[in-house]
């Protein structure tokens, strides 16, 4: 099967209202048994979606983030965990796009274009921050050799290059794209999270694995000068969030169409009858709305800071970004709630599995408190500070 080729922003969206009906199927299912969705990341890499961030001189489209956020929301809607999956992916390319060689980008970018999925293996257990890594990077002749564990390896599972985070000689985080079927590598599905339960985040140990010298991507640089590294990783997770919002709005409101019956025994004759029914809906349209609002305004400020990254082009984007993964934080985790008090007990049974959505969105939240990303924008308009440059913010 070849792998589709979309060159502008329409036929992304296009493609993604496509593929997402497709992916919704047997989701619920999926998540109820976790079927680790092999055969549906073939058909959602094969239409296209995962290489639109290829920069249009390497040959992809080189969407805008609006539409890459909307592209991601769309797929979370259908399936949470099918949202997630891409997301390092994304980020990955983004890092290659700033700190890449020309060579570099035009072969990786080149794989991407070809239909190879990149996962991650960044995060580790155990260090004193969730910012230390320990995993190391040791020359070898003309490459190098890395060992070390990763944990929370979303999409690692499912990749043919896992894009990995590196501590070399002289103490410099580099970002190595390590094929996955390296000798001495080794991907385990130990993820058990009540939530997002088939995105594979689980451990890639790396015992004297050997990574071509042209595969290592300087990652530290990314951080100590201004580029939108940061917002891009967040602003996938904000369209996540929402997409999962959608998702349990759609749900609420096909059950009380079809299944729920509350109104009956207040002597009304449907459900938009009840006013408590109504004021509910009308709260979480109203703020998934504002999400949206907000995730749009995002991409706006990030697609300005990809064009000219500067101090104030990126700290702009990094805090339009954090507003939008505030409320779809929120709207995520409010939607699934309502959703259980509008569906009551039936919400929990196996076989509607509604409950799923709240687990999901409770699951990915945990991502990076929203706390900070209040404390973020209150410093950034009160005080004039602008935010940490990491990929949290």
């Amino acid at each position: 099967m070849t792998t589709s080729v979309i060159t502008s922003d329409s036929q992304a969206l296009a493609a993604a209202e496509h593929i997402a009906q497709q992916l919704k199927r047997d989701s619920a299912l999926r998540d109820r048994e976790r079927r680790l969705p092999h055969a549906e990341l073939e058909l959602f890499t094969r239409s296209g979606l995962w290489a639109i961030s290829v920069p249009k001189t390497f040959g992809g489209a080189g969407v805008s983030n609006v539409t890459l956020a909307q592209v991601i929301a769309r797929i979370a809607q259908a399936d949470g965990s099918l949202g997630q999956i891409p997301q390092n992916h994304f980020y990955a390319l983004e890092v290659l796009r700033v700190n890449g060689s020309p060579e570099q980008q035009r072969r990786l970018y080149g794989e991407v274009l070809a239909g190879r999925r990149f996962g991650n293996a960044l995060a580790e257990l155990g260090t004193k921050t969730a910012h230390d890594r320990t995993t190391r990077l040791t020359r070898d002749g003309a490459g190098y050799r890395i060992n070390g564990r990763k944990f929370y390896a979303t999409g690692a599972l499912y990749a043919q290059r896992i894009p990995t985070s590196v501590i070399d000689d002289q103490g410099r985080q580099q970002l190595a794209f390590v094929p996955a079927d390296s000798q001495g590598l080794q991907v385990i599905d130990d993820w058990s999270g009540f939530g997002q339960r088939t995105t594979g985040s689980g451990s890639v140990t790396f015992d004297n694995v050997w990574v071509d010298a042209d595969d290592v991507v300087p990652f530290q640089t990314a951080f100590e000068r201004p580029t939108p590294v940061g917002p891009l990783a967040q602003i996938l997770h904000a369209a996540i969030d929402t997409g999962i919002a959608r998702a349990a709005l759609d749900d609420a409101l096909h059950f009380v169409r079809t299944r729920s019956r509350p109104w009956v025994d207040s002597g009304l004759d449907k459900a938009s009858d009840d006013p408590l029914t109504l004021k509910s809906f009308g709260q979480l349209v109203s703020r998934l709305h504002a999400a949206e609002a907000l995730l749009e305004r995002a991409g706006e400020f990030l697609d300005r800071a990809q064009a000219n990254s500067n101090a104030d082009t990126v700290a702009a984007a990094s805090i339009a970004v954090a507003e939008a993964r505030a409320i779809s934080t929120e709207i995520s985790l409010a939607a699934g709630t309502t959703l259980f008090e509008l569906a009551g007990s039936q919400a929990t049974l196996a076989e509607h599995n509604l409950d799923r959505h709240w687990r999901n969105a409770r699951v990915h939240t945990l991502h990076d408190p929203v706390r900070w990303k209040y404390h973020a924008i209150g410093n950034y308009y009160l005080n004039h500070e602008n935010p940490p440059r990491r990929g949290t913010i």
